[in-house]
């Protein structure tokens, strides 16, 4: 039996009401508040970006944009809850590089895949940790500061804890150099640097806010930054890389993702507007303020440094046997 064209001009006008609307709903997106779920503690650099761009995105969009700080467990709280979230671009995650690249290779069990339950939408921000030494150590530069270590002088780092970003950075300088550091593991960066100070341990690969007001002060010396290239916001101060560990680079990084599943427009749309606020000299002046720089991308962009990370890191843990039960 044969469908007359009248039969299916008439199905076509029914339908197009539905899709009309469907059209209209994505379109008009965002439509209510939005929850922005930063995994770390309200104070932290992870907390600032997320208000930064959780602000952004109001003035931009008229919808509220709620900072909903849910520390605990390097990350693992708050973004286990993210990646359970409807996946309806309600719910964003500033993640970073520890619970999102990192994360998967240091504990067993986890309850999210950070590559299965996520889709990226843009990098955020990037920057190196800084290496700081008390004055009292005998080395100006990396180079004498391992002709130091290795000519027997103690050293001991500090650093936020196994697994940190601090902790594997100062493992992978420990690895590509064949020199030997005694770890001291904190609860803070304030305690890190309280103790530095006070010459209780002699270095730590520290994040660059903690750190540099006392560079700036001469309380303690900068020999180098983590990253592959010297960075603007330290002039004058090499990479380790530069400095001739050759291949040597770690940074920090955080950006934003939502749940797997979330509409494709919807994280189109998210990536163009981000993307649009990290381009804007307000937001780098004040991510610059925080010791990063704002790295805005593509999703297939981001999508391809989170497996180049995870794939590093892992190699790393694996290599220095860094285990958390």
């Amino acid at each position: 039996m044969k469908t007359s064209s009248v039969a299916i001009a008439a199905g076509m006008a029914l339908a197009l009401p539905v899709l009309n609307a469907a059209h209209a709903a994505e379109t008009a997106y965002p439509t209510k508040p939005i929850r922005l779920i930063a995994p770390f503690p309200a104070g932290g650099t992870s907390d600032t970006i997320a208000r930064t761009l959780g602000q952004k995105l109001t003035e931009a969009w008229k919808q509220g944009v709620v900072v909903d700080n849910r520390g605990g467990v390097g990350g693992i709280v708050g973004t286990t809850m993210a990646a359970r979230a409807p996946a309806d671009g309600y719910t964003l995650l500033v993640g970073n590089v520890g619970p999102v690249a990192i994360n998967g290779s240091l504990y067993k069990g986890l309850e999210y895949d950070a590559v299965r339950d996520f889709v990226p939408v843009t990098m955020a921000a990037a920057g190196p940790n800084i290496v700081v030494v008390n004055p009292a150590v005998k080395a100006a530069n990396i180079k004498e500061l391992v002709a130091y270590i290795k000519g027997g002088g103690k050293i001991d780092f500090g650093t936020s804890g196994a697994g940190s970003i601090s902790h594997l950075a100062a493992e992978m300088f420990m690895t590509m150099t064949g020199t030997k550091m005694l770890h001291v593991p904190y609860k803070g960066s304030a305690l890190i640097v309280n103790d530095l100070l006070g010459g209780q341990i002699q270095i730590s690969f520290s994040d660059m806010p903690v750190a540099l007001p006392h560079v700036k002060a001469g309380k303690l010396r900068a020999l180098a930054v983590t990253g592959a290239k010297s960075t603007p916001l330290v002039p004058g101060v090499p990479s380790v890389a530069e400095a001739g560990i050759t291949g040597y680079g770690i940074e920090s990084w955080w950006g934003v993702l939502v749940p797997t599943g979330t509409p494709k427009d919807v994280t189109a749309k998210l990536n163009s507007e981000l993307v649009r606020i990290l381009n804007t000299q307000e937001v780098k002046d004040r991510f610059a303020a925080l010791g990063v720089e704002a790295v805005p991308s593509t999703q297939a962009q981001f999508a391809q440094t989170i497996n180049v990370e995870i794939a590093k890191f892992a190699k790393l843990i694996k290599d220095v046997g860094i285990k958390i039960e």
